[in-house]
Formats: C-alpha cells, structure tokens, sequence
C-alpha cells in the first residue's frame, strides 16, 4: 500500500493511534475509523469502514488548518473531514463527501455496530450457485473482484453485469446497512438471470486506486467485467447485458457502445442531461428538502453556477485552479457559518473547495453530456427512475434519455419513472438522502419485478 505524506506544524495533542466516529443518519450509522501514524516528515494514515468491509483505505493527507484544527482528505471517495482538536482523546468535527455534510466527532473509543434488519437481504442457503471471480483490466492494469451468481438448471443463461453510482463501492453497493445490489442480484438469479457484480477499483478484492479516476476509466473496469462474462460458459453470449446505477448508468451506455454484443442496458437512475445541470438540480433539490431557506440557497447556487461555468470554460488546469480561487474568494462572507462550523480560516475553505473542484473525476464529470453515448446506443434500453429522486430527478432525466434515443434513431426502449421512490428505488416520504438510513426497504420489488421480466424477453 502507498502512503501519502506530507508535512504540517506541529500540535501538543499527541494525534497518533485510532480514531472512531459514526455518521448518523436517522436510526442508521456508518462507523469510520482512521488509523493516524507520524513519521520524519509529517503524518500519514489510513480509513477503515466496518459497516462496509473496507480497511486500509489510503488517507490522501492528514494535516493541521491551524493551531487547533485537524484535516483529513480521501481523494478518491471524495471525502473531508475538518475537525477541532478538544483533547487527546476527542476531536469534533464535520465530514464531507459528495456535496453530503454531516457532523462527526472522533475518540479513543471504539463504536459497537448498530443493528438494523434489513428483511430483504437474502438468507443462505441460496437455491443457486455462487462464484468468487476475477477478472483482469489489461488498460489500467489491475485485478477486479467480484461474484457470479447463476441460477439453477442447466443453462446457459441471461447475464448482466452490475455497476454502481459514484463513489467507490463494493460489490453490494452497500450503503446505510442496505446492499442494493446483493438484494437485486439474489431476485435477478432465482428468476434466471445470470449476474456479476464487482468490487470497485482500490475496494475490497479490487486492485487499484480510484483517486485519480474518470468516469471513463471506471467504463474500462465495467468493458473487462462484460468482456470477463462474455467468457463465461453459463452466460449466453447472445443475451448479455450492463445494468448501471446512477455514474453506471453513464457508464453502461459507453460499454454498450465498445462491445457490439451487447444486447440490453438497464438504466437504474442513470442521468438523461448534461452532468453539470443534474449536479445544479441535485443541490437544488437536497437543499430545499433539507430546509434551506430560499434566500440561502439562491445565493449558494448562484456560486455553483458560476463555478461550473468556469470549469466548463477553462480547459487549462493551472488557470483554472487560480480563476476558481480568486472567484471564491469572493463568496467567503457568504460562507462564515459554514467555514466556522468546520473550524477553517477563510484561506483554508477556499483551498478546501478549490481541491474538491480540481479533482480528475470532477473535472471530467462536470464537462459530461451524457448525450454523446445514448445517441449511439442501438441495443435494447430500459430505463427505470424514481419520481421522489433528488440526486438524479424525474421528469428532467428520464425525457432526456427518450429524446436522446428518439434522435439516435433507437426505438429499442421503455421509459418507466415509479412514484413515491428515492434514488436508491425505496418508497420514501421525502426522497432526501437523510432517509435513506431509516428506510427498511432496500429496493423496490415492483422495479425488480419489472426489470427480471424485461431482461428475460428482450
């Protein structure tokens, strides 16, 4: 594993050894865990996730704001996390990851696991078989994990491969205590369908790292899990397709569009506008369900727009990075409760949003239509969305793809947006991602219902 290092000034608390927190969300927790080391030249460290198996994750730099703030960044899941130093033994703070906030302390204390039954997750035995896969991508180098799971009887069978959202991910996709794509996958089979879901690069079983990604470098890690299943003696080669959620739904029109043999995409959530006006809408939307007064929110959207446009405009890194620090320096006074939430100097909230701004995935998501793909699909398209959707909304997306594939000449679709359900297709109130947590459904099983059905006609 690769440390990153860097130095800082220097702090009496002594930082060194394990940290615990727990993100709350309603009656759901996330624990995170980082493991703090100091060497010659500074700090380094990793991140653990228990609720999520992950360990090791590579802390991409561990540093002081000030006399008494502490800094943790993720590069590649896009997380910070800003906090102030109290004690030895406690340190409050905020973490950030996505355009999500949400406030977390650390102590010395290690955090029990909170139960929370999820009754859709499947129970073993399972009336099928399991597989332990990997698979190679030759264009990045690296060994992807993951699990094929194939119905009962001779075969061969269907197959899809599985992508998930934004973010690194396992091949659960489990967030919350709920692991979609377990429940999804164990319906999908015992209705005979074969499928292969996979540990996102740098996670899990997965060689890699994520931290200087694109969208289109996860598209070649979904191009060799199609490639690896097309290889498969019980898939048939004739009916294999990609089911993307959210980014996999950015991704599974680009696979599609590489390998000809495709047959089918499933479009889980997946984006039907320019990326840069579904993360506008996305703010506006989490924003106002979230209670944000109206005045507030014009005015942080207001800067999102502007930044985007300068991101959009300015194709040189080096000037982009100094246009978008002189522009938010500007907006800092709008910005006081924030910064003094998380304890940051005016500097350091500029260079914090600039960072998150410049990231490799940002910049090329932010500069996205995914227009260009759809419009080459010519396989079947099924593309499901939640009417409650405040990451990905209806009807803006799922008209965009209908319009895109109309224009592309493909009439080898089927739009469906269900109501009442979130991005992640529970049945919700709100539809905000507060939600997601307290939800005892993890998937919707009208939707599963309706996406087994089309899969085993097309």
């Amino acid at each position: 594993m690769l440390w990153a290092t860097m130095s800082i000034s220097l702090y009496a608390q002594d930082i060194t050894g394990t940290w615990n927190g727990a993100l709350v969300m309603g009656k759901a927790q996330l624990r995170i865990v980082f493991h703090i080391e100091k060497t010659d030249t500074g700090y380094i460290a990793t991140m653990d996730s228990p609720d999520q198996g992950a360990k090791g994750i590579e802390v991409t730099s561990v540093e002081y704001q000030h006399s008494d703030t502490f800094k943790l960044i993720v590069k590649p899941l896009r997380i910070e996390y800003v906090g102030r130093i109290v004690s030895d033994s406690l340190i409050k703070g905020t973490f950030r990851q996505a355009g999500m906030e949400l406030p977390m302390d650390l102590s010395r204390m290690e955090i029990a696991p909170k139960s929370v039954a999820r009754k859709q997750d499947p129970k073993k035995p399972y009336p099928y078989q399991e597989q332990e896969v990997k698979f190679h991508n030759p264009d990045a180098g690296i060994d992807l994990a993951g699990t094929v799971t194939i119905p009962e009887g001779d075969g061969p069978f269907p197959a899809v491969v599985l992508v998930s959202g934004s973010g690194s991910q396992d091949r659960n996709e489990e967030l919350l205590g709920h692991r979609p794509f377990l429940v999804l996958s164990d319906y999908l089979t015992r209705k005979g369908v074969l499928v292969l879901r996979y540990d996102d690069r740098g996670v899990g079983g997965s060689g890699g790292s994520a931290e200087n990604a694109t969208t289109a470098d996860l598209a070649g890690d979904a191009l060799a899990a199609v490639n690896y299943l097309m290889s498969h003696p019980m898939a048939r080669k004739d009916r294999i397709g990609v089911m993307g959620h959210s980014e996999g739904g950015v991704i599974a029109p680009m696979v599609a569009n590489r390998i000809p043999a495709v047959k089918f995409i499933v479009l889980l959530a997946g984006p039907g506008v320019p990326c840069d006006e579904l993360l506008l809408k996305q703010i506006e939307l989490i924003s106002r369900a979230g209670g944000m007064k109206e005045d507030e929110l014009e005015k942080s959207m207001a800067i999102s727009r502007e930044v985007f446009r300068l991101i959009k405009e300015e194709k040189d890194t080096a000037i982009l990075r100094s246009r978008l620090a002189e522009y938010l320096w500007t907006t800092t006074d709008r910005m006081q409760e924030e910064m003094k939430k998380a304890g940051m100097t005016e500097k350091d909230y500029v260079e914090s949003q600039v960072s998150a701004f410049m990231s490799p995935w940002m910049l090329y998501f932010l500069n996205y239509d995914p227009a260009v793909e759809l419009a080459q699909v010519k396989c079947h398209v099924l593309a499901v969305n939640g009417s409650l959707d405040l990451q990905v909304s209806a009807p803006e997306n799922p008209e965009g793809i209908r319009k895109v594939l109309e224009k592309g000449g493909n009439r080898h679709y089927t739009i469906k947006t269900y109501p009442k359900l979130n991005h992640l297709f529970q049945k919700c109130k709100t539809g905000h991602p507060n939600e997601y947590g307290d939800i005892k459904q993890t998937f919707s099983p009208k939707v599963m219902k309706d996406v087994s059905r089309w899969i085993l006609k097309v």
